[in-house]
């Protein structure tokens, strides 16, 4: 059983992809503790999307694919907010309109780029977390640190314009100055895990794990902690399938996670409740009357 756990994690660049899909799980759910309390799983899917094609430029243009999602997925963050705000339309409108808009450019781009782009382009769709190469996992440690840290020292703000923006507001915190921040926070974590889960995948990620969590405990702190600690797990046991099946480590990763979910929401303590959601009807209450 040992030798089976040491055997890929004798080889430099196994070892690399498994610290790195740990930091990822850990990363994206804490960030997606957020998402998942202020229901932004869509936004966050439609960022990973449009950081691709920042991903298909920086290839093109011959520089750092980080640099080319990050500016990407922080100008579509920031873009989304400000139609929202100037046109009056929903923000789902908003992000529909940028998700598709610059993905299909994204498309257009890697059509039209050098051919020989094109397998490289692919394994950030799907992932491959046995490409991280040593600087690949710097930049992860230092978006992720940075990440982490601006979510530690805002905790209380974050958390409090999570659960209430008006009341925050009110109270006097910057409201929509926290919220673009975690736009932002989303947006950076996105980019750090697209190698390791690919665009199409991502979301699930960040989603998934505090998702699990929140079948475990109202309390939001534990929750994060949990959420933690599934992502980890999740990547972890992603990595041995992945390396052992030889499938791709993007969906092996989040198929842990996906286990990991509904092991959890049948035997977990809030079971009944998660079932009760899944099966309500949808024909109005007998005790609901017509005005």
């Amino acid at each position: 059983m040992i030798d089976w756990l040491m055997e890929p994690l004798g080889y430099t660049f196994l070892l690399r992809g498994f610290v790195a899909a740990i930091m990822i799980g850990v990363i994206c759910a804490v960030v997606g503790t957020f998402v998942v309390l202020k229901g932004m799983a869509f936004i966050g899917d439609a960022l990973a999307h449009i950081a691709f094609t920042g991903i298909v430029v920086a290839f093109l243009a011959g520089f750092s694919f980080y640099i080319g999602a990050l500016i990407a997925a922080v100008l579509a963050a920031l873009g989304i907010g400000a139609v929202s705000q100037r046109t009056g339309i929903s923000t789902d409108t908003s992000i529909g309109i940028f998700f598709s808009g610059i993905f299909a450019a994204g498309i257009v781009l890697m059509s039209l780029g050098i051919q020989t782009y094109t397998i490289d382009l692919f394994s950030y769709l799907f992932g491959d977390i046995l490409s991280v190469r040593r600087d690949d996992l710097i930049s992860i440690m230092i978006l992720g640190g940075i990440v982490l840290g601006i979510i530690l020292i805002f905790y209380k703000e974050l958390l409090f314009v999570s659960f209430d923006p008006v009341v925050a507001e009110s109270a006097g915190l910057p409201a929509r100055k926290l919220q673009m921040l975690l736009l932002i926070l989303l947006s950076v974590t996105v980019v750090v895990s697209v190698q390791a889960v690919g665009v199409v995948l991502v979301v699930a990620m960040i989603v998934t794990p505090s998702a699990t969590a929140y079948l475990l405990t109202d309390r939001f702190g534990v929750m994060m902690a949990l959420g933690a600690l599934f992502g980890a797990m999740s990547a972890v046991g992603g990595f041995y399938v992945s390396y052992y099946a030889d499938v791709p480590s993007g969906g092996a990763i989040v198929l842990v996670a996906t286990l990991l979910f509904a092991i959890v929401a049948i035997i977990g303590p809030k079971r009944r409740n998660f079932w009760k959601l899944a099966t309500v009807s949808p024909e109005p209450s007998q005790h609901q009357h017509p005005a």
